[in-house]
């Protein structure tokens, strides 16, 4: 089963990254939404439907709505 991908307002900071980041971050990012509670992510705070995870050079802070089967993309940040 896997989720629908969405950006909120980090789709501008996803285009800022160089294009070779931005590919290879396109392929990675699908890793979360195949499995958004694995793939090495970890829980923000107490709250196990906010996550973040390393995706290639990028960490990508999201949301799980499970109920719709969505992960929400809030912050990208290009190391």
């Amino acid at each position: 089963m896997s989720y629908r991908l969405q950006y909120a307002p980090s789709r501008t900071r996803r285009a800022r990254c160089p294009a070779r980041c931005r590919a290879t971050f396109d392929t990675g990012v699908r890793r979360p939404a195949a499995d958004p509670y694995g793939q090495g992510s970890t829980p923000v705070k107490a709250d196990a439907d906010r996550r973040e995870a390393s995706v290639s050079e990028v960490v990508v802070r999201f949301y799980i709505s499970a109920s719709v089967l969505m992960v929400s993309v809030v912050r990208v940040v290009h190391v």
